[in-house]
């Protein structure tokens, strides 16, 4: 790679979002240096426990009119599939209120559904480049994704987030209980409803597919300091260096792309973001002798389940209590009863070690929208974080739009909507 003439960036946060934006950084002839403390695509990641689907229709806020009424359970199931630690409520209520007000009404659902495809369309198609570019082509698979549901009746509840989705342009097809049964033969016939969303994607091993980006990285010339980012220190607006436990970088731009652990960093030079994490949970059976042909969405269950290369995931739960409280590994329980439910031929007597169970953060904004676009304080700094449950699918976007941003070019998507300043 020829000598870089740009600008020396360092990127914090070596998750899916940051090493895209490193390798977007790279082609523009930035000087890359990427801070992260662990292994890239490790298990202390987010996106080593994403459950690998690549949904270009994940449009739609986490709170939707009327959630507001389900507080009160969310607070008394301690493993529903989504539940608030009593704990952690006072510190929480903040947050909590933006995300019931983020979905009070059908237009502010459909607001962000409209800032959010953009964002998401094409990801396949844009994964399968960056995949092979990175010798794990393999890895990305565009073959669809299916939503599955007891009835058609259990779907017609759900009308208001398919409405919203094909009024930005999501197509599907719906599918009867034995057109279901001929693609999956294996699902449980309680499942008697279906729709495929065709033009979504998967991906083989989330982990290993961030590993492999990160040495594309290294290899285009990228840098890798094994640190914690603590602060970003400006002087009259212009950035001079990123502060970590292992020393001070100096450098002339930032992207913040740590994940969960963002919020402190953009605090450090006064922008004080709403960000928390929504802990999830995946549990892996491995060398499972059945599953589904298409990775589904099961709607009673929450969860998502899908091949990896590791063995059958399932994937959801949404735990509301910070990042430093215990994982209650019951909520991984519940997932593994789910996943041998949907499938009568999985064994119930499987024994232990063929479970593999994992715990992690998502970084989320009240909203359902990320944080991507520049500090209020510097041009210089460029926050990418936020992105929820859609942080692997968009990162093939999100960081072109770094790069973009970085090199004061228009970005190829409006970020009006993503604007960090939206909640300052």
């Amino acid at each position: 790679m020829s000598e870089p003439t740009g600008r020396h960036v360092v990127v914090i946060g070596a998750g899916a979002i940051g090493v895209v934006s490193a390798i977007e950084l790279l082609r523009d002839g930035h000087r890359v240096t990427l801070v992260e403390p662990a292994t890239p695509g490790g298990e202390q990641a987010a996106s080593y426990g994403n459950s690998g689907w690549l949904s270009t229709h994940s449009v739609i806020p986490p709170a939707e009119p009327g959630v507001w009424k389900k507080i009160p359970k969310f607070l008394i199931n301690p493993l529903g599939p989504l539940a608030i630690r009593w704990s952690y409520l006072p510190r929480a209520l903040p947050w909590l209120i933006r995300y019931l007000r983020a979905g009070w009404t059908e237009a502010r659902v459909l607001a962000t559904a409209q800032a959010m495809r953009p964002l998401l369309v094409d990801a396949p198609s844009l994964h399968r480049k960056l995949a092979e570019e990175a010798g794990v082509g393999h890895l990305i698979e565009r073959q669809g994704l299916m939503h599955i549901y007891p009835s058609r009746a259990a779907f017609d509840a759900d009308r208001l987030g398919w409405s919203i989705r094909k009024r930005v342009g999501v197509t599907w097809m719906e599918l009867t209980g034995d057109e279901m049964r001929q693609r999956e033969p294996d699902l449980h016939p309680r499942y008697q409803f279906g729709v495929l969303v065709e033009e979504a994607g998967r991906c083989r091993d989330p982990g290993g597919y961030v590993a492999a980006l990160a040495e594309h990285a290294r290899a285009l010339g990228a840098e890798f300091v094994a640190a914690h980012a603590r602060a970003l220190r400006l002087d009259n607006n212009k950035l001079v260096s990123v502060l970590t436990d292992k020393g001070e970088i100096s450098c002339d731009a930032a992207v913040v792309a740590a994940g969960a652990r963002s919020k402190p960093l953009a605090a450090s030079i006064g922008d004080r973001l709403p960000l928390e994490t929504e802990r999830g949970y995946h549990v892996m059976i491995k060398d499972a002798d059945t599953g589904p042909r298409t990775s589904v969405m099961a709607s009673d269950a929450k969860m998502v389940v899908n091949w990896t290369d590791q063995g059958l995931r399932a994937g959801g739960q949404v735990e509301i209590a910070g990042l430093e409280a215990a994982p209650n590994w019951k909520r991984a329980e519940i997932l593994r009863d789910h996943l041998i439910g949907m499938f009568p031929k999985l064994p119930k007597d499987l024994p232990a070690e063929r479970f593999r169970f994992w715990f992690g953060h998502r970084p989320s904004m009240p909203d359902g929208r990320p944080c991507l676009g520049y500090s209020s304080t510097s041009r210089d700094v460029v926050y990418a974080f936020g992105h929820g449950h859609v942080g692997l699918v968009s990162s093939a976007r999100t960081g072109r739009i770094v790069a973009q941003l970085v090199g004061g070019r228009e970005p190829e998507i409006p970020l009006t909507p993503f604007d960090p300043k939206r909640f300052l």
